[in-house]
C-alpha cells in the first residue's frame, strides 16, 4: 500500500470519527436554557469528555507497544459510535450528558493516538513527521465539521437528532479502517515487559517531555477557546445590528475550526525548516498575547470579532503538529507507544481543564451577560499558554531518547 493513500484514508477516518466531538459544544447555549446549567456545570460536561480520554489513555494508547493498535482503534471506534448515539437516545440533564460524554472520551482515547501510533509504525523518515501533521490536523477538520453539522441539525430538527447523524461519522471511520489499515503487531521482545520501568524511561526522556508538557497548555487553551467560542460569538451577536451579523456563531466556530489544518501543516513545515523549537516557541508566544486579550472584544463589531477569531484560532493551532511530532520522533522507538500515552494523558489533562476553568472564570467574573467575564475567561487561557515555550526551551534541550 502506498503510503500516501494509507494517511490519506486514515486522515479520511480521523475526519469521520471526530464529528460527534463538539456537537454539545455547538449547541452549549441551546442546552443551558434548556436544562438550567451553570456555566461551571456546562464547562464540567465539556471537559469530562477530556478527563475520560485522560484516563483511558494511559491504559489504551499503552496497550500499542503490546498488541497490534488497530484492534483496539476498531473496538474503541465502535464505544464511540455507541456513546454518541446514546448521548440522542439517553441524555435528560447534567449527570446523564456527564457520564456519556466520558464514555465518549474513552472512545476517543482507543482512536485517536492508536491511529496515529498504527500510522507512525507503517511509514518511517521524513514521510513521517508529515503523516503525523496531516493526521493530527484532520482533528481540526473533523472539530469543524462537528460544529457546522450541528450547527445546521440541532436548529432545524432537534438536539437529539444532531447526535444520531453525528453517530453515523464514527460508524464509517469503522468501515474505513477495518478496510485500509494492515494489520501490524508489535515485533516480540526478549524477556518479559517491565512496564514501570518503560513508563519511567519514557518520563525520563527530558526532550520527549518538554513536548509533552507544552501539548497540555496547548490543549488547555485549544479546548477552552473550542468549547466555549460558540457561546461567545452568541453573547457578541446580542450588540450587533440586526443584519450586521452574516455569519452565525456555529458557521464561524465551524470556518474557525477549519483553519486547523493549513495552520498546523504550515506551522509544522516551517519547525522541519527553521527549528521545531523556534516555531513553537513563537507560536506559542503569539497565542498567548492573543487570547489575554480577545475576550474584552464581546461589545466590538461583528466583523472585527470575526477577524480576530481567524487569527486568534490560526495561532491556537499553529503549534499542534510540531508539537506532537516533536513527542514521536523524540520518543526511544521500543517505548514509543508509552511515550505516546504519556503524551496523551498529560497533554489531555489541560483539555479536561481548559473547558472546566474557562466556566469557573465565567461565573466567577460574573456569569456570561457581563462583557469583562469573558475578557477574564479567556485571558486565563493566554496566562496558561505562555508557559508552553518555558516547558519547550528548560526540557526538550535535554538528552535525547533515554534507554
Amino acid at each position: 500500500m502506498r503510503p500516501a493513500f494509507l494517511i490519506a484514508m486514515m486522515c479520511l477516518a480521523e475526519i469521520a470519527g471526530m464529528l460527534g466531538v463538539f456537537t454539545f459544544p455547538a449547541l452549549l447555549p441551546a442546552f443551558m436554557v434548556e436544562w438550567g446549567l451553570s456555566s461551571s456545570e456546562a464547562g464540567w460536561i465539556s471537559g469530562i469528555y477530556f478527563l475520560g480520554y485522560m484516563v483511558a489513555a494511559l491504559v489504551l494508547v499503552t496497550l500499542t507497544d503490546w498488541i497490534d493498535p488497530r484492534r483496539i482503534y476498531l473496538v474503541c471506534m465502535a464505544l464511540t459510535v455507541v456513546a454518541i448515539g446514546g448521548f440522542g437516545i439517553l441524555a435528560q440533564g447534567f449527570w446523564s450528558a456527564l457520564a456519556l460524554r466520558a464514555l465518549a472520551g474513552v472512545g476517543l482515547a482507543g482512536t485517536y493516538m492508536p491511529g496515529l501510533k498504527a500510522l507512525s509504525d507503517l511509514i518511517e523518515g521524513p514521510a513521517q513527521s508529515r503523516a503525523i501533521s496531516f493526521y493530527t490536523s484532520s482533528f481540526g477538520i473533523g472539530s469543524a465539521l462537528s460544529f457546522y453539522l450541528a450547527g445546521i441539525i440541532g436548529p432545524a430538527l432537534d438536539w437529539r437528532m444532531a447526535f444520531y447523524i453525528a453517530a453515523g461519522g464514527p460508524l464509517a471511520a469503522l468501515a474505513i479502517v477495518t478496510l485500509v489499515l494492515p494489520a501490524n503487531p508489535p515485533l516480540p521482545r526478549d524477556g518479559p515487559r517491565n512496564i514501570s520501568r518503560e513508563f519511567l524511561t519514557a518520563i525520563r526522556n527530558r526532550r520527549a517531555m518538554g513536548y509533552t508538557l507544552a501539548y497540555m497548555v496547548h490543549n488547555f487553551e485549544l479546548f477552552g477557546f473550542r468549547s466555549w467560542l460558540v457561546a461567545f460569538l452568541t453573547f457578541n451577536a446580542a450588540f450587533q445590528p440586526e443584519g450586521t451579523s452574516w455569519l452565525s456563531a456555529t458557521e464561524l466556530t465551524a470556518i474557525v475550526t477549519l483553519l486547523a489544518l493549513p495552520a498546523s501543516v504550515t506551522g509544522n513545515e516551517l519547525s522541519v525548516r527553521f527549528g521545531r523549537r523556534r516555531v513553537v516557541c513563537a507560536v506559542m508566544t503569539a497565542s498567548a498575547l492573543l487570547g489575554m486579550g480577545f475576550g474584552f472584544t464581546g461589545q466590538w463589531p461583528f466583523i472585527w470579532v470575526a477577524l480576530l477569531s481567524l487569527v486568534y484560532g490560526a495561532t491556537v493551532m499553529g503549534d499542534s503538529s510540531s508539537i506532537t511530532a516533536g513527542t514521536v520522533q523524540e520518543a526511544n522507538p521500543e517505548v514509543r507507544g508509552v511515550t505516546m500515552a504519556v503524551h496523551a494523558a498529560v497533554g489531555f489533562i489541560g483539555s479536561f481543564l481548559g473547558p472546566l476553568i474557562f466556566g469557573v472564570a465565567l461565573d466567577l467574573g460574573g456569569g456570561g451577560e457581563e462583557p469583562a467575564a469573558w475578557g477574564f475567561a479567556f485571558a486565563t487561557l493566554g496566562v496558561v499558554v505562555a508557559l508552553g515555550p518555558l516547558f519547550v526551551l528548560a526540557l526538550s534541550g535535554g538528552p535525547a531518547r533515554e534507554a
